[in-house]
């Protein structure tokens, strides 16, 4: 064992750089703010809100040496390797461990846990530390092919990918509004899960994970009003291969703390979880994904969670792994599974062999990119006015397809259809006939059937034919012929129209209410613009501005700085202490009187301290020190001969007795 120490400060002070270094990443709340020395330091390790956080991130077989560390008060390596049911080797990387996080320290009198730990229940009432502890329980799995996991995440990916375009593509020209809380309406999260084909759930984490990626914020629409756009980044994500679209969203879930999961469902107030939410967030949930995650890819290739039992296996080991956490963790694990389906990144019971690098920070984009089919530029227009398309289109395609026809079903082969609705939405976009004629025979490797042709030529010879314009409003048409049976149509009766010349009539009834009420009675106005032009309006242009984030990497190095510089601090600070000149009524700051009165805790010793009562008098008492909690000592006061609390922010110095 080491040379004892006079206390957790003077260990940590004769720490190198690189072990202080570790110790401030593994406890970052130490370093926040820097602590002015060593001595500081220690005892902000040893306050109870600190080590409530280093006791989270301990497994079972560290807090079971604690706990044995605790009962025995001051001991050696060697009694604690005998005391503890479990393997000599792991026990004693258990107390490395405890020692480099300041859990533990070696005394004078021995290895000894830090003061104040006595005080804090290790793990939750229901839950117990006896019996052996060497190592997590094994998972139940079963045998599966790894080709077949690869291909069916390969496929959900894809699948994840295009149902994300096609979400914010939608909503780039029909934004949805933003509530008041800054969530999504549940009648906008409906009407996209009707859009994309799935659950709310699913279309719930899209929405989410698309959110977090940075592709989707709020900003004003059209209107001025606040809604839900794509932002810029979405149009540089789509310019990218399907498989660097694939990593942009699972590394956002990945490093996400929103739990999708919750929408639909009700908080404890009663009130239904919107998507989008700020508080739909949790703590713990980035660190149990990673744990599931990383579980499954400690499987052996060609094993997979056995179904039914792989679930609470993995429960199983993340209770060991963690045994503080939340009784959340069952939920969190089985969103997971669900989630990571979904997004492609598991499948089958297994995690995909190229989501594994993501776990490492490493790019899997192309290790999913030989999975994912090729592109194709065509498809098979039918005679029954549908077009199929014989595999995933390229991004370009699919979005001008997506405009002059309806999808239709999806699957290996997405079919299209192409209704008078759907042509009307192309020309409304700026589309002649021309351009669709030479479109749909440009992308199809069978010939423009008839129909199509006929559907196109009778569209384009109705649109434009009636001409509404700003007046509230005004319609004119060369033909008034057309006028005067739009005048007699049955829906025309709420219009407010009346004829002012044989072509042209005035409206009663404003722009954007009149133009879709004449457009579900059959006619296809085009909005002509104060000076005569035609007004093609363009709304799929809208962009929301790209949140500000941190790309990949800055963190982690602006993290090590701020380590480096917190040590760089602290060691400053210990010289400064050295070589300050030795005081006996020195004056301390509350925390220098907590570091001082930790040290002699520790230390077991009694000191002398300058104590201000209520009335401002000053006196000098001599206690044994017991605890400090709460800004409050605890001590044996030799002159009451009693034990009794002392306020810290009364206590001017601490000198040895």
């Amino acid at each position: 064992m080491d040379r004892g120490y006079r206390s957790l400060a003077d260990q940590v002070r004769a720490w190198p750089d690189d072990r202080l270094s570790r110790l401030l990443v593994a406890r970052p709340d130490l370093a926040t703010p820097a602590p002015q020395d060593s001595a500081q330091l220690a005892a902000r390790a040893a306050t109870r809100s600190s080590l409530v956080r280093a006791l989270d991130g301990l497994d079972r077989l560290e807090l079971t040496v604690l706990d044995a560390l605790i009962s025995a008060g001051q001991t050696t390596d060697d009694q604690i390797l005998n005391n503890v049911s479990a393997d000599r080797h792991s026990t004693r990387a258990a107390l490395d461990r405890l020692r480099d996080l300041a859990l533990a320290w070696d005394s004078t009198g021995g290895l000894r846990a830090v003061t104040g730990l006595a005080d804090l229940p290790l793990v939750a009432p229901d839950v117990s530390l006896a019996g052996p502890a060497d190592g997590p329980p094994a998972l139940a799995t079963s045998p599966r092919d790894a080709t077949l996991v690869d291909r069916a995440g390969a496929g959900a990916a894809f699948e994840a990918v295009r149902r994300v375009e096609l979400l914010l593509d939608g909503w780039g020209a029909a934004p949805p509004g933003a509530l008041r809380s800054g969530g999504l309406g549940v009648r906008d999260l409906k009407a996209a899960a009707a859009r994309l084909h799935v659950d709310e759930p699913t279309v719930a984490l899209f929405i989410e994970v698309a959110a977090a990626a940075g592709l989707l914020a709020t900003g004003p629409d059209d209107d001025g009003t606040l809604g839900w756009l794509p932002t810029v980044a979405f149009d540089g994500w789509l310019a990218q291969m399907p498989a660097e679209r694939w990593t942009v969203l699972a590394r956002a879930w990945i490093g996400s703390n929103r739990t999708s999961a919750l929408v639909g469902h009700r908080d404890p107030a009663g009130k239904v979880w919107n998507a989008l939410v700020p508080e739909l967030v949790s703590p713990t949930v980035i660190e149990t994904r990673r744990m599931t995650l990383t579980a499954m890819a400690a499987l052996p290739t060609g094993e997979v969670l056995a179904a039914g039992t792989g679930g609470p296996s993995v429960l199983a080991r993340l209770e060991w792994l963690r045994p503080r956490r939340p009784k959340s963790r069952a939920a969190e694990i089985a969103w997971t599974f669900t989630e990571s389906a979904v997004l492609g990144i598991t499948a089958l019971g297994g995690l995909a062999s190229y989501a594994g690098s993501l776990l490492d920070g490493e790019d899997p984009s192309d290790a999913l990119a030989a999975l994912l089919p090729e592109p194709v530029d065509h498809i098979l227009l039918q005679a029954d006015l549908t077009a199929v398309a014989p595999g995933p289109l390229e991004a370009s395609l699919a979005r001008r397809l997506g405009v002059v026809a309806e999808v239709e079903s999806r699957g290996g082969a997405t079919v299209y259809r192409f209704t008078p609705a759907s042509v009307r939405r192309a020309m409304d976009l700026g589309w002649s006939a021309v351009e669709l004629h030479d479109f749909v025979a440009d992308v199809s490797r069978t010939p423009v059937p008839q129909p199509l042709t006929y559907l196109i030529d009778d569209t384009a010879r109705t649109f434009g034919v009636v001409r509404i314009g700003f007046a509230e409003a005004f319609l004119r048409a060369d033909d008034e012929h057309a006028l005067t049976e739009l005048l007699h149509h049955p829906a025309a009766a709420g219009m407010g129209l009346r004829r002012l010349a044989p072509t042209v009539l005035i409206s009663t009834t404003p722009l954007d209410v009149l133009l879709p009420q004449l457009r579900e009675a059959g006619v296809a106005p085009v909005v002509e613009a104060p000076d005569g032009s035609l007004h093609v309006a363009r709304p799929d242009a809208q962009r929301a501005r790209t949140p500000r984030r941190t790309p990949d990497g800055v963190g982690t190095a602006r993290d090590a700085a701020r380590v480096a510089a917190v040590v760089t601090a602290v060691r400053a600070g210990d010289q400064a202490a050295a070589a300050r000149p030795a005081a006996t009524t020195e004056t301390l700051t509350p925390i220098g009187s907590l570091a001082a009165l930790r040290e002699a805790i520790d230390a077991g010793v009694s000191v002398v301290i300058g104590y201000v009562d209520n009335h401002g008098t000053r006196t000098d008492r001599v206690i044994d020190p017991l605890s400090v909690d709460g800004g409050q000592l605890r001590a044996h006061d030799r002159r009451a001969d009693e034990v009794r609390l002392f306020a810290v922010h009364r206590i001017s110095s601490v000198r040895p007795a």
